[in-house]
């Protein structure tokens, strides 16, 4: 069977000028035989330099990197690039459209199916023309997320580690350039690993990083201002934007991720209740929470206390859980600055 992306779009990356269109997505229901799902798509383009790949929605449900996107789209002008920016907004558009984290098609989690299938589900069709299509052409990437329905999130950048020396210090130069109030490395570990956008993106070679930027299926003001000065401060840096106005830098701490060994998961089902908020710092031992039963209301509540040191990341945000819901993670410093 062919490799070749049944996705198609009517936009030239190599055109200059500002258009916008959508990436076809070839999806046959029972209400419409030979249809396609839009993507949204914006290329930006003026004369040759460095391609930027932005992308939000990967995740539906998560809305400071979607916002920060649509403003971006609507306010850059060609004259102002040198160079060339590509934007899609809601990366997942169903499940952008339906207010999820996954797709509402195939239940399909984009970030968990990198590098796709050429002739897979929609879902994995999408993952193979962003790692077959749009990585090829990139020189950086940045996927903004935050922690959607089920997460909260303290503001953070991540990127994976580098596959070389050079890879490396070209990851923590788009850190810097970022300067998210923290940065964390990650090998993915808990998550996505190896399946998720960037982690494809670092297997091609290209320097990118992820975000978390807020959480409760809600809009975060200061995760909002991140993802958009952010993504201002690597335009500029980079000479793709050379002229973009921003803020100052307030110097990124630089962090790694603890992963899966010093998470805290839920092992019981009931109603949680945290003891520690993020960006807090706890000690091993510490009580983290305690899960109380709805079914047996005079059952003393389960303890959970933390398994190492560190600083909280994320928490889970909904107090309903059930047994294997992760209820935090922690990072700590990486002990020399970015």
């Amino acid at each position: 069977m062919s490799n070749t992306t049944r996705i198609w779009t009517a936009i030239d990356f190599d055109l200059d000028g500002k258009q916008a269109d959508y990436l076809r997505l070839p999806y046959s229901s029972n209400m419409s035989a030979y249809g396609w799902i839009p993507i949204p798509l914006i290329c930006i383009r003026n004369g040759r330099g460095p391609t930027i790949l932005l992308s939000a929605g990967n995740h539906g449900d998560e809305y400071e990197g979607q916002i920060a996107l649509i403003k971006l789209a609507r306010e850059i002008s060609p004259s102002q690039v040198n160079g060339r920016i590509i934007i899609l907004p809601s990366l997942n558009y169903p499940a952008v459209a339906a207010g999820q984290r996954v797709s509402p098609i195939d239940e399909g989690n984009l970030n968990r199916l990198f590098p796709g299938k050429a002739h897979g589900s929609p879902t994995e069709m999408l993952a193979h023309y962003i790692d077959d299509v749009l990585f090829p052409i990139s020189d950086l990437v940045i996927d903004l997320h935050s922690g959607g329905r089920s997460l909260e999130y303290l503001p953070l950048a991540l990127a994976r580690p580098g596959l070389t020396p050079e890879h490396q210090e070209a990851v923590r130069e788009l850190l810097r350039a970022f300067d998210a109030p923290v940065g964390v490395l990650t090998d993915g570990e808990g998550g996505g690993g190896a399946t998720t956008l960037y982690a494809a993106a670092e297997q091609r070679g290209i320097p990118a990083l992820t975000t978390e930027l807020g959480g409760g299926a809600t809009l975060s003001p200061v995760g909002l201002a991140i993802a958009e000065t952010g993504v201002r401060r690597v335009l500029k840096h980079y000479g793709i934007v050379p002229d973009m106005a921003v803020r100052e830098t307030n110097g990124c701490r630089l962090m790694r991720s603890l992963g899966r060994n010093a998470a805290v998961y839920a092992t019981e089902s009931g109603l949680f209740q945290p003891f520690a908020a993020v960006g807090d710092v706890v000690e091993a031992g510490q009580e983290a929470g305690c899960i109380h039963s709805y079914e047996s209301p005079l059952t003393p509540p389960v303890v959970l206390r933390f398994p190492t040191g560190g600083m909280v990341s994320c928490r889970r945000f909904p107090t309903m859980t059930a047994r294997g819901d992760c209820l935090y993670n922690l990072m700590t410093d990486v002990g020399r600055p970015l």
